[in-house]
């Protein structure tokens, strides 16, 4: 399955007892419709998602990315302690394009390496290419 959507939280990489790695994010999805002669409808579907192939791509993974996930699906249905049923949509991703940025707590170099966001970076503030 394609989903197209924002990122609704930083990504956390979670540690198994087996010392396997998965990053862990949600993303968020927008439909817009407007039926027949009635006013325009906005839904959001939420999608949990899990990436196991490798945990470096966690860092570019922030709230507000626009990213383009491909996975398999898979509904999870429960009860809660209160008696109601629940419901999520899982997705465990195969492969992630991101299409925009979020905020980020990194910054990239002149050389394109990625720095943590106290690091200083020296560049002419009037070198600006518009």
């Amino acid at each position: 399955m394609l989903i197209i959507g924002r990122i609704t939280s930083d990504a956390v990489v979670k540690q198994l007892k087996d010392e396997k790695q998965v990053v862990n994010f949600s993303v968020a999805e927008n439909h817009y419709y407007k039926p027949k002669g009635g006013e325009g409808v906005q839904t959001t579907t939420w999608y949990n998602c899990s990436y196991w192939i490798s945990t470096a791509i966690a860092a570019r993974l922030t709230k507000g990315a626009l990213v383009e996930i491909v996975g398999r699906v898979t509904p999870n249905a429960w009860i809660d302690l209160k008696g109601e049923a629940r419901a999520s949509i899982n997705v465990h991703a195969d492969t992630i394009k991101i299409h925009a940025t979020g905020k980020s707590n990194t910054v990239v170099s002149k050389e394109g390496a990625l720095q943590p966001s106290g690091t200083e970076i020296t560049e002419p503030v009037d070198d600006l290419p518009f």
